[in-house]
């Protein structure tokens, strides 16, 4: 059965990167389209990007985020990455990964079950 797990999540200020990475087990990710999302203390969950399976040829990203994220995936690895660059405070928040339909405008919706997360927090 696929499990995914989520890491690379910290504490970074204003301005900052990190890396985000969602390491698959029990199956391979391969044929499967993949999305990152995250949740503030007090909001609802929100997409942040999705990549297509395969080669992940296409992608597509929250507008919030566009020009600053940029998802990618490494099948051999069986991982999907969610590199995060000028981080601001409202990007803090949990971020969880998860296998999605994704549609041709880019955007996605999640179906298999939520993992722990890994929470991001941006601040000075």
């Amino acid at each position: 059965q696929l499990q995914l797990a989520e890491f690379g999540g910290g504490s970074v200020q204003p301005g900052g990167s990190l890396t985000l990475s969602c390491a698959a087990s029990g199956e391979s990710l391969d044929y499967y389209a993949m999305g990152w999302f995250r949740q503030a203390p007090g909001k609802e969950r929100e997409g942040v990007s999705c990549i297509s399976s395969g080669r992940g040829d296409s992608t597509g990203y929250g507008d919030s985020v566009k020009g600053r994220f940029t998802t990618s995936r490494d099948n051999a690895k069986n991982t999907v990455y969610l590199q995060m660059n000028s981080l601001k405070p409202e990007d803090s928040g949990v971020y969880y990964c998860a296998l999605v339909t994704m549609r041709v405008e880019g955007t996605c919706t999640p179906y298999s079950d939520w993992g722990q997360g890994t929470e991001v927090t941006v601040s000075s």
